[in-house]
């Protein structure tokens, strides 16, 4: 079977974008959550994990690209670009693809111009319904990079970045690619705070996943890309497993059981027994449900000595963009030899079964790391990398 190596790789978060911050931020416990109004119309402000940097400006006139989301793909493409514009010489434009993961694509931006058009009764010549599509960051890098081989979008809500990398793979096994950019990206928007919060799912408090004292997510906007391609490197995608429990629409299936399929889907597919894994990166949204699930699955799985933890206080949830965010948290640590701490107030919910809360570790040797993503709908994934 082909191997299939993350290249290079390149996110921006709440956290920001270099790597040594970020790094030093997952290990001394120091989000950089603010605390905002602007996407909900009633309450207290809540806590959001804001991206805070400048971002590139869109390269390209027309206006459907122009989003803030596509901005924030186009921003974490920046420092890898010389690596795609060396693909391009290797492989030739059409030899390559692009998968981006998103679940709100430009609904920031048109949401925006809908409020303006219930005021004045007209549209702004800024609105184009195709800034919101969910193949719109893909399309874009497309358009932007100059690359012709298969480009499209992954929306399967919170496992979408994740997805992005197993379909990436299945392009290079398959034969139709050389090599693919993949990845996910979103962007705050109204709709998706809104909605969680009528779901009674935001916290107006920083998360605290697995937390007795847990009262829900934060959410954040992230993009975060991978060069992956057939050629040997530091870091390898080994595993994939994918699951879909169906249980119900926006609640987990409590046995955990949707969890459990993919996570021994991927050991299997690793080749690997669960032992190996060195670090494994908890899906932890801090809801009630989601954390009893996915302590009972890690915990049948892994029983309580394998490292985890939920990155999550510190980027919030990034919805489409997790699990290509929370692979690349994998990439860095595996390259690093770190584990993320696993940022809460340390009161643990004695309902749960008890698994390996990490306190954060440094200079560690990690070969296996484990990174889940659970969507809505029971739509499941996780995903292995390898330091090779």
């Amino acid at each position: 079977m082909t191997r299939c190596f993350l290249n290079s790789m390149s996110m921006i978060s709440a956290l920001g974008a270099d790597t040594s911050d970020v790094k030093n931020r997952l290990l001394s416990g120091l989000p950089k959550l603010a605390f905002s109004q602007k996407y909900h119309s009633a309450g207290n402000a809540l806590p959001i994990a804001l991206v805070q940097e400048a971002l590139a400006p869109i390269p390209l006139d027309d206006q459907k690209w122009h989003s803030r989301n596509n901005q924030l793909a186009w921003t974490a493409a920046q420092s890898i670009l010389p690596d795609i514009q060396a693909l391009i010489s290797t492989f030739g434009k059409e030899r390559i693809g692009i998968v981006i993961g998103t679940s709100t694509s430009g609904i920031s931006d048109n949401e925006h111009d809908m409020h303006i058009n219930a005021q004045s009764g007209a549209l702004p010549d800024s609105y184009h319904y195709g800034k919101q599509e969910m193949g719109a960051p893909a399309s874009f890098l497309g358009a932007a990079l100059g690359v012709c081989g298969p480009v499209f979008g992954v929306s399967t809500a919170c496992s979408s970045g994740a997805k992005a990398l197993a379909s990436a793979r299945r392009l290079i096994r398959s034969g139709v690619c050389d090599a693919v950019i993949a990845g996910g990206v979103d962007t705050l928007c109204k709709l998706t705070v809104q909605g969680f919060s009528s779901l009674e799912a935001i916290s107006e408090e920083q998360c605290n996943p697995f937390s007795v004292n847990r009262k829900g997510i934060n959410i954040g906007e992230a993009a975060a890309l991978f060069i992956i391609s057939k050629d040997k490197s530091d870091i390898e995608l080994v595993g994939v497993g994918e699951s879909s429990d169906a249980h119900h629409i926006s609640a987990p299936d409590p046995s955990g059981q949707g969890a459990i399929r993919c996570m021994t889907a991927a050991l299997k597919d690793a080749n690997i027994t669960p032992d190996k894994i060195h670090y494994l990166n908890l899906h932890g949204t801090a809801t009630q449900l989601n954390d009893q699930m996915e302590a009972k699955a890690v915990a049948e799985v892994f029983g309580n000595n394998t490292p985890c933890s939920s990155t999550k206080p510190f980027t919030g949830h990034t919805l489409g963009a997790a699990g290509a965010l929370e692979a690349a948290i994998c990439w860095l640590a595996l390259k690093e030899g770190f584990i993320p701490k696993h940022l809460w107030d340390g009161c643990h919910d004695d309902s749960l079964p008890s698994i390996g809360l990490s306190e954060g570790e440094q200079n560690c040797t990690l070969q296996y790391a484990l990174s889940n993503s659970f969507a809505f709908g029971g739509n499941n994934i996780s995903l292995i990398l390898r330091k090779v």
